[in-house]
């Protein structure tokens, strides 16, 4: 053999030694894959993937119709349900409702999602899978709105047991009406429930129940309310008739709620009852110190005003009364009892004195005829009446000189004695002015307001607290 022909052999001999050698390569589930040692195929396998053929869907979705609800004609579907409440939003006692936030959780039993499974392992789904099955069409009654979080995909959760066992799980905010009563308002406890009913399924069809009795209902430890106290949270479960569609299953949670008392105590109550007693000094003021009883009575009357219309802003127009209504009216009544009460005493007063001065002015007319010759002291006066006037007898006889000396000590010595008695009485009567100048009506009511205002103090607190 020619030595040019050997080496084409030669050369075509280790070319295909090389080529057995490189890995080989194969088709699997439509597309080339480099084949691998078989130690690294040791890691769970993808069972979405199919190797061969057309791909087999894991539930057996198109292959039923889920518009009908499981085991159609038979006996009704048990629905189980839980909640699990997030937070308390908000409670408006104007619109009498209340806002919040849940997770709600039904479980129930569709044979046509059941699959095959080694592992009995639960496969989880979004929500785009809701869309192609059967769910229960659960809504809240008395609903004003409600929504789906949407963030940042819809917060649905479907996880699917291999046996058909399904749980369906959702993030909800709703609010709803809450029937509150105002009339022990704000010492008051409310009573609220949010229930859930399906809308097309009797209770032939659909039995909603509470999964696991009262511990189906699952609450934050954090849920905290500004105005109100949580005092317990609980299920219960009942039937609802519609006349048009028959029966239905209704389940209830329900919350009771105790208003926080102490802010009313600082914005309401403690103003309400010093403006009255505002209107108590009043009584201790000079009865003739007009302008400054009439401003106090105003000035109080105006705030009590005030405070009525403050509170009965942020509170529903109901038609029947509150307890901070009789408070304030009762306070309200007090303060203008205490201006209607000076009026009295000016009133009174005004008549007294008209009468005195008519009085003086009689008396003063009548002395003045018996002692008119007597006060006559510019020299025109006779004998005996100077004489008489320098506290001598008639038979006296003095002369002009010696009577003109007489009265003039005489006058003198009168005034020094009555200017001394007028210090003394200013001296001992100034601490007593007030009580000389105090009308006795005002005596009284300086005891008898604050006795019957603690009294009704005492009533209210022991009926509405």
């Amino acid at each position: 053999m020619p030595y040019f022909t050997r080496l084409i052999l030669f050369s075509f001999c280790l070319l295909v030694l090389v080529e057995s050698r490189k890995p080989k390569k194969r088709r699997w589930a439509g597309q080339l894959e480099t084949s691998k040692p078989s130690h690294l195929y040791k890691k769970n396998l993808d069972v979405t993937k199919v190797q061969n053929g057309k791909p087999q869907p894991l539930l057996r979705v198109d292959d039923h119709d889920f518009t009908m609800r499981p085991a159609f004609g038979g006996p009704a579907i048990p629905v189980g349900v839980d909640v699990q409440v997030e937070s308390l939003d908000s409670i408006s006692e104007v619109d009498m409702d209340f806002t919040m936030t849940l997770y709600l959780r039904h479980y129930w039993k569709d044979e046509r999602l059941a699959f095959p499974s080694a592992s009995n392992k639960s496969m989880t789904f979004d929500g785009r899978l809701v869309k192609k099955i059967w769910v229960p069409d659960v809504f809240f009654v008395h609903s004003k709105r409600s929504f789906i979080h949407d963030t940042t995909t819809d917060n649905i959760m479907l996880r699917v047991f291999p046996d058909g066992q399904v749980l369906y799980s959702m993030r909800i905010t709703v609010t709803a009406m809450c029937n509150m009563d105002f009339s022990h308002f704000p010492l008051d406890s409310q009573t609220c429930s949010l229930e859930l009913e399906s809308y097309a399924y009797t209770d032939e069809d659909l039995m909603l129940y509470w999964k696991n009795g009262d511990e189906s209902l699952k609450t934050d430890e954090k849920i905290s309310l500004s105005q109100f106290l949580i005092q317990k949270f609980h299920t219960t479960s009942r039937l609802a008739f519609y006349s048009s569609t028959g029966w239905y299953n209704r389940l209830y949670i329900n919350f009771t709620l105790r208003r926080h008392i102490f802010f009313f105590l600082l914005q309401t109550y403690f103003p309400a009852t010093l403006m009255v007693m505002l209107s108590w000094v009043s009584f201790w003021i000079d009865r003739r110190a007009v302008p400054a009883r009439v401003s106090l009575g105003i000035t109080t009357v105006l705030t009590m005003s005030t405070i009525i219309t403050g509170v009965n802003a942020s509170m529903p127009r109901v038609s029947y009364i509150k307890a901070v209504d009789i408070y304030l009216w009762v306070s309200f009544v007090f303060v203008f009892l205490s201006v209607l009460e000076y009026a009295a005493v000016n009133y009174l007063t005004t008549v007294q004195e008209r009468k005195e001065r008519k009085s003086q002015e009689k008396f003063s007319c009548m002395c003045g005829m018996l002692h008119s010759r007597t006060m006559m002291l510019d020299g025109s006066y006779s004998e005996s009446e100077a004489n008489s006037l320098a506290g001598y007898p008639r038979s006296h006889i003095l002369t002009e000189e010696e009577r003109q000396d007489k009265i003039v000590v005489h006058l003198a010595l009168s005034n020094e004695s009555s200017s001394s008695k007028k210090k003394g009485l200013l001296k001992g009567q100034m601490g007593r002015r007030i009580f000389q100048n105090t009308h006795a009506i005002d005596k009284y009511s300086r005891l008898i307001f604050p006795a019957s205002y603690i009294f009704f103090n005492l009533i209210y607190w022991s009926v509405f607290a």
